[in-house]
């Protein structure tokens, strides 16, 4: 193969090959369905073979896309390290920290400037998703992650495990006397992977002893701390964690109508690539985090 790398073809054929999907490559590489297709396709002309069987409602590789699949997967992980060092030896101070949007906007912004007083020479760049972030292709120091913990490849500290209950704005506090009252209110929730989202209301009320209560469905927003906004601005009542939701608790905008707090299985965790954790900068917030987890 002659002439520059196709490396667009190349991104394409590996995020698809991935996840047997070209759209789910495209959702990844945030550009359309089309777009992987072609690259992927103009990549298959190039090298004068098929990489993918295309099936009515499937991908498969092709023995030739599964020998360049690894090979390919390795070369990018080797840029990346490469990258890394580069940055590195220059002595960048910047730390990139990937986290959902309901933590980073509860809990870890109006804590950052401590950390930046702290540490003035390190800069944090903070991104939010619902994505599981890969370390070894994406510009990450450091995530904060919600679920089982279970990641292999990486170094996982757990922060605190998640607990639910019910919060409503000043237009419900008083309606809302008994679990039962529920009933009278929109139940409004957030999209997976948000914390407190689709599926918890049920832990709830099994927990309140009223699972079957006929209870009028709100809406779903993509983000906890919506869904929590909704609730102050009378939508509705939101579940959610009245640790991360406190300083809305204490400033009267939010209330916690029931003492009962229930624990849905998942925690937060502070998640780095194995081998860095020891690394200036990230050791640095590693132990911030912890510091102002107490």
């Amino acid at each position: 193969m002659q002439g520059s790398l196709p490396l667009n073809g190349l991104k394409a054929f590996e995020a698809a090959a991935r996840h047997l999907s070209f759209t789910r490559a495209a959702d990844e590489l945030h550009v359309t369905q089309a777009a992987v297709s072609h690259q992927v396709k103009t990549l298959e002309q190039r090298l004068g073979v098929k990489l993918f069987r295309r099936l009515p409602k499937s991908l498969r590789l092709t023995d030739e896309g599964q020998a360049l699949l690894p090979e390919l997967r390795d070369a990018f992980e080797r840029i990346a390290r490469a990258l890394n060092r580069v940055t590195s030896a220059q002595g960048a101070a910047a730390l990139s920290v990937s986290t959902l949007t309901t933590f980073a906007l509860t809990w870890l912004v109006s804590r950052l400037p401590r950390f930046q007083a702290r540490h003035p020479d390190i800069e944090v760049r903070l991104n939010t998703t619902g994505r599981l972030v890969d370390f070894a292709r994406e510009d990450v120091d450091v995530a904060v992650r919600y679920g089982d913990g279970n990641w292999s490849g990486l170094n996982v500290e757990k922060m605190f495990e998640d607990e639910l209950t019910p919060l409503c704005g000043r237009a419900h506090k008083e309606r809302l006397r008994r679990p039962e009252d529920l009933r009278d209110v929109p139940l409004l929730d957030a999209s997976p992977p948000e914390p407190a989202s689709v599926g918890d209301w049920p832990t709830w009320l099994r927990a309140a002893g009223i699972a079957q209560l006929p209870v009028t469905r709100g809406a779903t927003f993509d983000s906890t701390k919506i869904a929590a906004q909704a609730a102050i601005d009378g939508m509705g009542v939101a579940i959610g964690s009245p640790y991360l939701f406190a300083e809305d608790i204490a400033a009267g905008r939010l209330f916690q109508p029931f003492p009962l707090t229930v624990r849905n299985g998942k925690t937060y965790w502070l998640v780095c690539a194995e081998g860095t954790a020891t690394r200036p900068k990230i050791k640095a917030f590693r132990e911030w985090v912890f510091s102002e987890l107490g």
